[in-house]
């Protein structure tokens, strides 16, 4: 750069700039390996502990709690919601365990009811769902206000509609040796949302089992996994015109 008589723009205010210093360009010399393992053994950590590859149980796939490794006395929490749209009423339920590991619950309404009725039946469907699960202590999060606060007994529960649901509810809880309520932001909620969605838009002809939904998380596109299968075009590598 600094030799180069024809810069423009950035490069040339560059080279005006470093003009008034007296710079010398120098190659690097090569670093011998010795050298750097002499360096890192001069200064060894005294709680260093070797790298073990060796890995005896080749035929092992996959560690994980099961469900009877977890304390009953350990809180569970229970996301619930509900949807509905032009093809029909959904509602979503999703059992968190105190692992993090997530149940989805998901069923379609094939009767009229209203928004409020869709929210008693989520949640109903979750609690039942953690009673088959023998779950002992359970938070429960709604994004429906009514329906936490009429459950918490903070507000009345006047609809006629509703009275019946409340009245269940606070039958199945007696099977659980504590369970709270909690009011939830929607945006928070997404997942149980989602649950819900996805029973209102499908059509059902009758019974139909799913297997459990399995969410994964691409960190970069599908193609990029598969660059190693290409083959190279005009004696150039994949990664030729990435710059």
């Amino acid at each position: 750069m600094m030799e180069s008589t024809a810069l423009n723009g950035r490069m040339a205010r560059w080279q005006i700039l470093l003009s008034e210093f007296d710079i010398v360009y120098v190659n690097q010399k090569a670093v011998k390996g010795s050298a750097i393992a002499d360096f890192l053994a001069s200064r060894a950590l005294e709680d260093y502990e070797p790298l073990n590859f060796n890995f005896p149980n080749e035929d092992l796939m996959y560690v994980a709690i099961v469900e009877g490794d977890i304390p009953k006395n350990h809180s569970w929490k229970l996301n619930f919601d509900r949807a509905s749209n032009a093809v029909g009423n959904g509602v979503g339920a999703v059992l968190i365990s105190p692992n993090r590991d997530h149940y989805p619950f998901t069923c379609k309404l094939d009767f009229d009811c209203t928004n409020n009725m869709r929210e008693y039946e989520a949640c109903i469907m979750g609690i039942r769902a953690a009673i088959d699960r023998e779950i002992k202590v359970l938070e429960v999060y709604g994004d429906s206000a009514l329906v936490i606060y009429q459950l918490k007994g903070e507000w009345e529960t006047r609809d006629p509609k509703l009275i019946s649901y409340r009245k269940l509810i606070l039958e199945l809880i007696e099977k659980f040796d504590d369970i709270t309520f909690h009011y939830l932001p929607r945006s928070e909620n997404q997942m149980a949302d989602a649950l819900a969605t996805l029973a209102s838009m499908v059509k059902v002809n009758e019974q139909e089992d799913m297997k459990p939904i399995q969410m994964s998380i691409c960190e970069a596109p599908a193609h990029c996994c598969n660059v190693d299968e290409e083959e190279e075009r005009d004696d150039h590598p994949w990664y030729h015109d990435i710059l």
